[in-house]
């Protein structure tokens, strides 16, 4: 009987959607009465799996993640159903509970604050409604964790700068506080350098979290880095391609760029871009197609009755004493040694990755 009310209900509010939209029948997006956005982007089926994104804006979740997921819910008979919460912690709450409410089987949710939600989730697992956590660690274990190994992300960031760079004055750019994704990155960096650091050869002379993962916040903390250390810095670890952006152009205007090395990660285009052009060192390209079609599998299977020790390539992920059932997938990084990979991916073509870069600088650009 509860399945059927559920049903009911998701009926009941396609149908308000419908109407909200004044006749149009091909789906897309609508604003709901509390400020989020609902999407329907797959045609109905056997499953409704609800995607909560902390903020739609950031290029790869469009481009990359959603249509990866829609796929494979496709491929499972699976309708999907979205929201944004616009950055906002109290909307996610929300917008967990609307996508319940509109008869969500399963809920993927990608967290503003792994905190906050925790109240949502548990509602949802109280309710028999499965959750994956889709790229940032929500810690229950009755949740499934899908991301890319973040510890190893950090480790393969800091491996290219530091045979780059073994010694000097170092700023660390990190992301976002209330993710811990942010700390897992630095763990990885600290097995890398921890050691120079340890031994003196390495000085630390500016580290800040970036509310948001935010580029022009990154840009304005490390300009304040650079002048209190008058500029002498020789690396700067970016915990993600955005934020590198912001760290390039505050680089670029003390006349640094290209001198200083830069990570990020994600294969972003415009830091594949940067790559080309020599403005930034690495990018640890996590295939998001990869991650997107793990979560859209899983939440079929989840919706069909799997339990979390059923989803083929779990293992089991200790997070502070809690024992989490996830799946890791490998990241990929990517300099100008080896950009034909991304190339030869569909990731990015030779005209958007060679813009701007001077012929015959790098293989790939001719």
């Amino acid at each position: 009987m509860k399945l059927v009310n559920r049903r009911f209900v998701a009926l009941l509010a396609v149908l308000i959607m419908v109407i909200a939209a004044c006749g149009d029948d091909e789906g897309g997006s609508s604003t709901t009465a509390d400020g989020g956005s609902a999407t329907t982007a797959a045609p109905a089926g056997d499953c409704t799996v609800g995607m909560s994104w902390n903020n739609y804006n950031e290029e790869r979740w469009a481009l990359w993640d959603e249509p990866a997921i829609v796929a494979a819910l496709e491929a499972g008979g699976c309708e999907y159903i979205s929201a944004d919460a616009g950055s906002s912690e109290e909307q996610q709450i929300t917008d967990v509970e609307n996508l319940i409410s509109q008869g969500a089987d399963v809920v993927i949710i990608l967290a503003q604050n792994v905190e906050a939600v925790k109240p949502a989730v548990t509602a949802a697992l109280e309710q028999g409604i499965p959750v994956i956590g889709y790229d940032r660690l929500i810690t229950d274990p009755g949740a499934l964790y899908i991301t890319f190994d973040n510890i190893g992300v950090g480790r393969a960031m800091a491996e290219v700068v530091f045979a780059e760079v073994p010694t000097g004055n170092y700023i660390i750019i990190k992301g976002n506080g209330a993710d811990a994704n942010s700390d897992f990155l630095r763990e990885g960096i600290e097995e890398v350098i921890g050691g120079a650091v340890t031994a003196g050869d390495i000085t630390i002379v500016g580290e800040s979290y970036t509310d948001n993962w935010d580029p022009a916040l990154a840009q304005t903390n490390t300009e304040q880095f650079l002048t209190q250390a008058n500029n002498d810095v020789q690396a700067v670890v970016s915990e993600n391609d955005g934020m590198a952006g912001g760290v390039v152009a505050a680089l670029a205007a003390q006349g640094l760029a290209g001198t200083v090395p830069v990570t990020g990660q994600d294969g972003d285009l415009a830091a594949l871009n940067r790559v080309a052009l020599g403005t930034q060192l690495v990018s640890v390209w996590k295939d998001a197609r990869n991650l997107g079609t793990a979560a859209g599998e899983a939440a079929v299977a989840l919706a069909g009755g799997a339990t979390l020790a059923d989803i083929e390539g779990t293992v089991q992920f200790d997070s502070d004493g809690t024992m989490m059932t996830s799946i890791f997938l490998e990241p990929n990084p990517i300099t100008q040694a080896n950009l034909q990979e991304v190339i030869d991916a569909g990731w990015i073509d030779e005209a958007t990755l060679c813009e701007g870069v001077p012929a015959g600088t790098v293989d790939v650009c001719p």
